[in-house]
């Protein structure tokens, strides 16, 4: 555990050396399609995960991997344009880490994002869920093995993971912007592959709403060190059996693209808002 913890405060280490020495007051995950917010950072202080000591680098093609630290919508933020996900390869301890990093940073407030694919049948392609809660049935656990005990404890809970007065927050400023949230359950699986219709209907009555092979992981991690977390999926297709046509990734990231706009706008609401 000791390790850990050097590696954790090298990397920060590394990170500090490359930026202004000021308060870094909100991390922001942005997912699969969803990078582009990253460019809009103002006075940005880019790191390629290849140059932080002990990281993992991102694999998939449509994420860039790197931070963007910088400014936005008035705030001083650290962006992580692109993630490492467990299907990549990566154990669990490895896909958080990230998140443990930017906890050392001073980071407090969490804002994760995805494309995930959208179960609730009631909802529509191309819009935007607030995740409320999550379902993972996968047996592995970011925080299985010794506990650091400098992040937090060894037992912590986990009822208000995705913090319902972020959420509250959130539904106001879509309301404001005029944007359609919807709000649910995720579900991750570990993916590569994308889920088979009967596990989708599985999904449905275990009482997910979207799918997705990313986020849960860090957002343990999150809690676990005290951060609060805010969670939005872009909802990019329908869940396999829904739909008669195959699920591809070229539909995730043209869904992803096409709702570029309001996304952007919704996070920037929130990011200017989250006090």
């Amino acid at each position: 555990m000791d390790d850990l913890m050097a590696k954790l405060n090298e990397s920060a280490g590394f990170i500090k050396a490359r930026i202004p020495a000021k308060d870094i007051e909100i991390g922001i995950q942005l997912g699969s399609g969803l990078g582009g917010l990253g460019d809009e950072i103002e006075d940005a202080v880019y790191i390629p995960y290849s140059e932080v000591p002990n990281f993992p680098v991102s694999t998939v093609a449509s994420h860039k991997g790197r931070f963007v630290v910088g400014t936005l919508s008035g705030r001083r933020v650290i962006c992580m344009q692109g993630r490492v996900h467990f299907y990549e390869g990566y154990s669990m301890d490895k896909v958080v880490f990230p998140v443990q990093v930017m906890r050392m940073l001073g980071v407090k407030k969490l804002l994760v994002t995805n494309a995930a694919g959208c179960v609730n049948k009631d909802w529509s392609i191309g819009e935007l869920m607030l995740i409320r809660d999550h379902i993972k049935l996968i047996a592995d656990n970011p925080m299985r093995g010794p506990n650091p005990e400098a992040l937090g404890q060894r037992f912590f809970d986990m009822s208000d993971a995705y913090s319902r007065e972020a959420r509250a927050l959130a539904r106001g400023c879509a309301e404001k912007l005029g944007i359609t949230l919807r709000e649910g359950v995720y579900q991750i699986f570990t993916g590569p592959c994308f889920e088979t219709p009967a596990e989708i209907r599985f999904a449905r009555l275990c009482g997910a709403d979207a799918v997705g092979m990313s986020t849960v992981p860090e957002v343990i991690a999150a809690n676990h060190c005290g951060m609060k977390v805010l969670g939005i999926s872009c909802l990019t297709n329908m869940a396999a059996g829904i739909l008669d046509a195959p699920v591809t990734d070229e539909e995730v990231c043209i869904t992803a693209n096409r709702v570029k706009k309001d996304f952007e706008a919704l996070v920037r609401e929130i990011i200017g808002a989250w006090e």
